[in-house]
């Protein structure tokens, strides 16, 4: 949902469509998968792959890869003038839960760089990371092996 939710703004009444999905991670509710979440995956589904968002590659343009990082997983999306071009997540292996938060974050930066370096390659790109942290990842005295 994390995933979906950050393309909000592009999917007309996106909450009212999540809803069912996201009152299954309320705490204390239980986990029930009914019809209505099952109609309601279905069309984020529909409109996630839908060619109004998906775009076709221009290699003449720009790109921008934007990643997001959780203790549960990895998550990017390379974009271009706006438009989602793939998607792309992982699951963490156990143990790399006990990671730090900018090894998570250059994780998903490192994942991100690899699936797309076809399309990266030798040419200028926008990176984009949602955590502020990596300002200081210069300035940090000892640093570990990762």
């Amino acid at each position: 949902m994390a995933l979906a939710s950050y393309y909000k703004w592009f999917i007309k009444k996106f909450s009212h469509i999540s809803y069912p999905i996201r009152s299954l991670q309320r705490k204390g509710n239980k986990f029930e998968w009914t019809e209505e979440c099952v109609a309601s995956f279905d069309k984020l589904k529909l409109f996630l792959t839908n060619s109004l968002v998906l775009k076709i590659v221009d290699l003449d343009k720009e790109f921008m890869v934007c990643t997001n990082s959780c203790k549960r997983g990895l998550g990017s999306v390379l974009m271009q003038k706006g438009q989602v071009v793939c998607y792309e997540t992982r699951k963490l292996n156990e143990h790399k839960y006990n990671y730090v938060t900018h090894d998570f974050v250059l994780e998903t930066i490192i994942h991100a760089l690899i699936m797309w370096r076809h399309y990266l390659l030798s040419r200028r790109f926008i990176l984009m990371s949602d955590h502020s942290g990596l300002g200081y990842f210069f300035d940090q005295p000892n640093m570990n092996s990762r």
